[in-house]
């Protein structure tokens, strides 16, 4: 067994019990105790905190903190592995989804064919309940596109649009945006010369393509996103002065509904728009701090009305009879 096989042996074998004497090491890796300290030399030496064990005979245990070592797993803890991400992919637990699709994007290029059988076996054969009016997305889909974005690799697929029309797409992926209910690729598009943001659920047939890119002056993939979803495709568009910081108001506002802008430490612009006017006037009135709309003047109008109807309605009239 060369160096490099024996220290990744040692590895596993430390990840398997909290603590081993240094006699019986030697005999699991054929090699003597002397041979033993100087692996676990090399192996601090690259960042694993392996701590000495005192007491007769001596010992050795993976300390916390340092480098991660590499985990070395048998055929069904890869499979169970590579199943919990994803279903990961679509938990409601903020924060772990892309966390999820990254780390199974790079477990997929390791797996081998077989297992990577299994996995798919049991992804067919398993339902989840259904989310709401949320559209499923398919885990494959975003393993491809999460690896277009981790190696800067080129990417082809199908499109279809809100209307349910189809084209082909040839795109530099940059990142996956997750808004808590849908995810998005954002990306250039080759043959539109222009940053787009693609809905991940309307994406079918990902292949990559081979050709590597470069991005000079990348977007902000968030803000992208929202003005995309929050702001771009409605036809009434408004904006609201509100008296709190961005990051207030970011921690409130899922990214998808709307862009925050800031304009000093203690105040913001929201931007957000709808198709008519009462899903604006709902969005409002449920900002929970002070704000002025500045545009269009109908939301102003609306909601000047709507707050003397809420103040008439907490005031009984004493001519009003009591039920």
């Amino acid at each position: 067994m060369d160096t490099a096989a024996r220290l990744l042996r040692l590895l596993s074998l430390l990840q398997a019990r909290p603590h081993w004497e240094s006699a019986d090491l030697a005999d699991r890796l054929g090699v003597t105790t002397r041979t033993v300290r100087r692996d676990v030399a090399r192996l601090r030496s690259l960042g694993y905190p392996v701590e000495a064990d005192a007491g007769h005979g001596g010992g050795y245990h993976l300390g916390r903190g340092g480098r991660l070592p590499p985990l070395l797993l048998d055929d069904d803890e890869a499979v169970a592995i590579a199943v919990g991400l994803r279903v990961a992919t679509t938990t409601t637990v903020s924060g772990v989804e892309e966390a999820a699709v990254a780390a199974l994007a790079k477990l997929h290029q390791v797996l081998p064919t077989r297992l990577r059988e299994r996995v798919s076996a049991i992804a067919g054969s398993t339902i989840q309940l259904p989310r709401g009016d949320l559209p499923p997305v398919d885990a494959e889909v975003l393993v491809v596109l999460a690896a277009g974005c981790r190696r800067t690799e080129g990417l082809r697929f199908v499109y279809r649009d809100h209307a349910g029309r189809e084209s082909r797409r040839w795109v530099e992926p940059f990142h996956i945006v997750h808004t808590g209910r849908r995810w998005y690729l954002v990306a250039r598009d080759r043959e539109r010369e222009a940053w787009r943001t693609f809905r991940v659920d309307r994406i079918a047939d990902p292949t990559l393509t081979g050709q590597r890119y470069h991005f000079d002056s990348p977007p902000d993939p968030v803000a992208l996103v929202a003005e995309g979803t929050g702001v771009v495709p409605w036809e009434i568009k408004a904006r609201v002065l509100i008296s709190a910081s961005a990051e207030e108001v970011a921690r409130v506002v899922p990214a998808g509904d709307g862009v925050v802008e800031v304009v000093d430490e203690r105040s913001c612009v929201l931007r957000f728009g709808a198709n008519d006017l009462a899903p604006l006037i709902s969005y409002t009135s449920r900002i929970p701090c002070d704000f002025d709309v500045l545009e269009p003047p109908e939301l102003r109008e609306a909601i000047h009305n709507l707050g003397k109807r809420l103040l008439r309605g907490s005031s009984p009239s004493p001519d009003r009879p009591v039920p």
